[in-house]
């Protein structure tokens, strides 16, 4: 009885975690550069062992969906989108190397460059710093480029550093709470060379409304089930009671 209870526990876990990253899916439907979490639901396992309570060996674990969002024209010159499959590489809370989709640059008041969730954009060298400028562009290959103020009328511009765009092929990578790929065991992720951004564009978020909302219905069914069986359980086994209770 008790395995029957406790498989049902772990089924009620593992379809909270899901519905939590389907309601997080739903919630960045519209955030740039975003790609929706899923919940792969590994093989449960209920152990052999006397000891009480039994734990399932695995339960569900957290992934994200890889395939990239739709390209929308802006026109802002920071803006970028990546075409291929490469990241913008980022410098994350902890100062570590992250990467992120997320092409909505922005120079900061202090001059770092940074993605619209605050996160510096690194170069060749770290976080990339504009000094005062009339202009900032920023070519297909990631080369930041500015006029300096005060710079007379068709001056040439200043290539101050390149972005760097990683490639995830071949490492074992995760997506943080942050919502940054990061590198599985920690290190960083080699530069891509062949990687090219389209100027004046953002990469959407890959969320599809309808799938999430479907989605929600399904696992939302298949809780009720996991709680149905729970009480199932319980009613079996207060049967079970009354029946040792019977006088001889």
């Amino acid at each position: 009885m008790d395995k029957l209870i406790y498989t049902a526990a772990s089924g009620l876990k593992a379809h909270l975690a899901s519905q939590a990253a389907i309601a997080n899916n739903i919630a960045n439907a519209s955030t740039t550069g975003f790609r929706a979490d899923r919940v792969v639901f590994d093989q449960l396992k209920i152990s052999n062992s006397s000891t009480f309570p039994r734990q399932p060996a695995s339960e569900s674990v957290a992934d994200f969906d890889r395939r990239a969002g739709t390209i929308a024209q802006t026109g802002r010159p920071l803006d970028v989108a990546i075409t291929g499959e490469a990241w913008i590489a980022v410098q994350d809370k902890e100062g570590l190397e992250a990467y992120t989709r997320r092409g909505d640059l922005q120079v900061a008041a202090s001059g770092v460059l940074e993605t619209g969730d605050g996160f510096p954009v690194i170069g060749s060298g770290g976080p990339i710093t504009i000094p005062p400028a009339q202009k900032v562009t920023i070519s297909p290959e990631g080369q930041v480029s500015i006029i300096p103020l005060g710079a007379t009328s068709g001056a040439p511009a200043q290539i101050i550093d390149t972005i760097k765009l990683a490639s995830d092929k071949g490492s074992k990578t995760i997506k943080g709470n942050d919502n940054l790929l990061h590198v599985d065991g920690g290190g960083v992720l080699p530069r891509d060379l062949n990687a090219r951004v389209e100027t004046g564009a953002l990469e959407q978020s890959n969320v599809n409304l309808t799938e999430a909302l479907v989605d929600m219905i399904e696992n939302q069914r298949a809780y009720e089930v996991q709680a149905n069986l729970i009480k199932s359980t319980k009613d079996l086994d207060e049967s079970s009671a009354q029946l040792m209770r019977l006088p001889g």
